[in-house]
């Protein structure tokens, strides 16, 4: 991928697809701040795991639309049950995703992760992992998840040192005396 986009290239489409989501959502802030705030955590821990470009990239795409799906599940289920949401989101996403011309293994990838966000079971690329913790870490704080609740969280859901650390220093630490 590094030798298809450079960095500058794949920030703008990031951008771009940025923008097309908040249009996307418009009227909706909650969910607007929402994917922003997973992008950046996703953005970040793919950084400091060392990602790689392409990995990088297709995190950072996920992230913006990992929730795509849920105006169309409250439509049609009137829920935005997260499995609604997989069932979904792969077809707006893909319609976004296809309007920036990318490649369609870029493009399936994306879909995928959209369409098993909140599938916990059967990981299989660090891209996954990371969408899953930067969820996790926004949902934790938007929920108001217990202590008990991010304990379960970091035993069963957290496996990327950079995300194990975030959580810890965002739901189980506190200040030095």
């Amino acid at each position: 991928m590094s030798n298809f986009y450079d960095a500058k290239e794949r920030g703008q489409i990031i951008d771009r697809l940025t923008l097309a989501m908040i249009d996307y959502d418009r009227g909706d802030a909650m969910r607007i701040h929402h994917f922003l705030k997973v992008h950046r955590f996703a953005q970040l821990i793919a950084r400091a795991e060392h990602a790689g470009d392409r990995t990088q990239f297709v995190t950072e795409l996920a992230a913006v639309v990992h929730d795509i799906g849920i105006h169309p599940a409250e439509a049609k289920y009137g829920s935005s049950n997260g499995k609604y949401q997989e069932e979904l989101g792969p077809a707006p996403a893909r319609r976004l995703l296809e309007e920036l011309d990318l490649p369609e293994d870029v493009i399936d990838r994306v879909c995928f992760l959209v369409g098993h966000h909140h599938t916990y079971n059967g990981i299989d690329g660090l891209d996954w992992q990371i969408l899953v913790e930067a969820d996790f870490l926004v949902n934790l704080y938007e929920d108001g998840v217990s202590e008990h609740g991010v304990d379960a969280a970091l035993k069963n859901i957290f496996k990327t040192k950079t995300g194990i650390s975030l959580c810890r220093l965002m739901y189980k630490e506190k200040y030095p005396e």
